[in-house]
């Protein structure tokens, strides 16, 4: 790759070449705060100190800018495979950050003379990854047949002596060195045929020896040819696999709210979903290109990418150059493509919004002047007035925020008195976000009827604390307000009292762990 490198200490425009390549933005403290490229370098610099339609990250980005860096290349694809290599270096603060806002689980295969297999959260450079699982489920149940049909193992050192696997024939134990290294990774080789989604050819190949061992009366080895042959077989009738299609594909769709970009990316391969990956950053100019070159540069580009909008060519050769072979950018308008596009934006409505939407329902339902973005849920747990302790939840966004949740040993009651006890606890939470600064939930819940909903309302008001609080009672799931003797008329089965139960069952989940945990201290000799 040749490469063609200038320093501008100050926004020369004019000095910019029109050729290929990237550029790099600096603060006035000299540090690289973007990183971009393209395929004129000058007009494209040119173009963010010129337009007037910026989105406003684009335009804190511009207005942070003191100096450019550019260094040009022979071609776009190596400005695409450039750019990949500094924002790793630099970490640019206004590039996208890829960060899974989901994390699911891969089967990984270990480099090692007798690979092991087991699931792992994500790739480290070690071995082999497949997935990732959406399904904990399924990814069991495929690394259970995996084991159990070649023989692999799954100890993570190699033991001295064979271990009850070996036992009873589920690993090929190769800790007693019965089994070769070429032996045992043909095995490898056979379950990772199948995690690449060659089940089909895999059975071909694995009757075409089975006959072979039949003609040469290799009895015993033909069994077991036919029961992984008939272990397989099950698991594509399982997943109902229809492998009409020879190559594999990822679909991408996103929606861009309020500034910020919530993407989905589905892995197909060979005609069957095996997983996706969920995104969010911060929406600006060119988001999807950079996500598309930032993503594929850390993972292997299938042979087809389905996207909601055409992308600069230049996409197309840089992910074909990381492959090894063409790389199709496909947007399709009708056709069974189109629904795969659709289904993908369905899953990013309803896996990223769909706790938005019963936070909107709350507000709705219980009349609230603001989103309840975040709640605040309170319940108490003891035994005959033992061990009393108190709980809180917090909800953000719909989903629970376990770091700030919170315990507390009750300190100024002494037997059954659930009244005393929320207004402690109400108490102690609020006057210390008090003194320290902290930021007040937008809605308070308390777990029980009017008795518990006047005692910590008293407190707030003790505390000049102006939030709106409501109450629970578990029998009839009954919502109750300050002010009103009656409960809210509020369908249990609705969208609105849901939300709240699973909540409320929730601080509840957490308040009986602590008391449980303490109980267990207290007879503990």
């Amino acid at each position: 790759m040749k490469m063609t490198r200038c320093t501008r200490t100050m926004i020369d425009l004019q000095s910019l070449p029109a050729e290929p390549g990237c550029y790099l933005f600096s603060d006035d403290e000299g540090s690289i705060i973007y990183v971009g490229k393209a395929k004129n370098l000058k007009r494209r610099v040119s173009s963010y100190f010129s337009r007037h339609d910026l989105d406003p990250k684009t335009r804190i980005l511009v207005a942070a800018i003191a100096a450019v860096d550019f260094i040009v290349t022979d071609t776009e694809v190596e400005a695409f495979i450039l750019e990949n290599t500094l924002i790793k270096k630099h970490q640019p603060k206004y590039n996208i950050d890829l960060k899974d806002s989901k994390s699911y689980a891969y089967i990984h295969i270990t480099d090692e003379p007798y690979p092991r297999i087991h699931v792992a959260r994500g790739p480290d450079g070690n071995g082999r990854y497949y997935g990732p699982f959406v399904s904990a489920r399924e990814r069991d149940d495929l690394l259970r047949l995996l084991k159990r049909t070649f023989g692999l193992r799954s100890c993570r050192r190699l033991p001295r002596r064979p271990c009850l696997r070996a036992h009873i024939g589920s690993c090929s134990a190769p800790c007693t060195r019965e089994i070769g290294e070429d032996d045992y990774q043909e095995l490898v080789g056979r379950a990772e045929a199948v995690l690449k989604g060659d089940i089909a050819g895999l059975i071909r190949t694995l009757r075409e020896e089975m006959a072979a061992c039949a003609e040469r009366q290799d009895y015993e080895r033909a069994l077991e040819l036919r029961d992984q042959v008939a272990a397989l077989e099950g698991l594509r009738e399982r997943q109902h696999v229809d492998r009409q299609k020879t190559y594999n594909e990822d679909i991408v769709n996103y929606i861009a709210s309020d500034g910020t970009v919530f993407l989905m990316l589905f892995n197909v391969y060979r005609g069957t979903l095996a997983g996706k990956r969920e995104y969010t950053f911060d929406a600006k100019e060119g988001f999807l290109e950079e996500f598309l070159t930032r993503y594929y540069a850390d993972h292997e580009p299938p042979e087809e990418v389905i996207l909601p909008e055409a992308v600069d060519d230049g996409v197309a050769g840089y992910l074909s150059h990381l492959r090894g072979g063409k790389v199709r950018m496909v947007v399709p308008q009708r056709g069974e493509k189109k629904k795969l596009l659709d289904l993908v934006r369905k899953n990013v409505e309803i896996g990223f919004f769909g706790d938005r939407i019963k936070v909107e329902e709350l507000k709705r339902r219980l009349h609230l002047p603001d989103l309840p973005v975040v709640i605040e849920c309170f319940d108490i747990s003891h035994l005959s007035g033992t061990a009393m302790v108190g709980s809180m939840v917090r909800f953000r966004w719909g989903r629970p925020d376990k770091r700030n949740y919170r315990r507390f040993k009750i300190r100024t009651v002494e037997g059954i008195d659930d009244f005393a006890a929320i207004a402690e606890v109400v108490g102690r939470r609020y006057s210390r976000l008090q003194r320290e600064g902290g930021d007040l939930p937008d809605l308070i819940i308390v777990d029980g009827g009017k008795g518990q909903l006047a005692a910590a309302g008293a407190v707030l008001r003790e505390l000049g604390i102006r939030v709106p609080i409501v109450a629970i009672a578990e029998r009839e799931e009954e919502v109750f307000v300050p002010g009103f003797t009656h409960p809210l008329p509020l369908d249990r089965h609705e969208k609105a009292s849901l939300f709240i139960q699973e909540i409320r069952d929730e601080a509840h989940r957490f308040a009986i762990t602590y008391h449980r945990t303490l109980r267990k201290k207290t007879v503990t000799p």
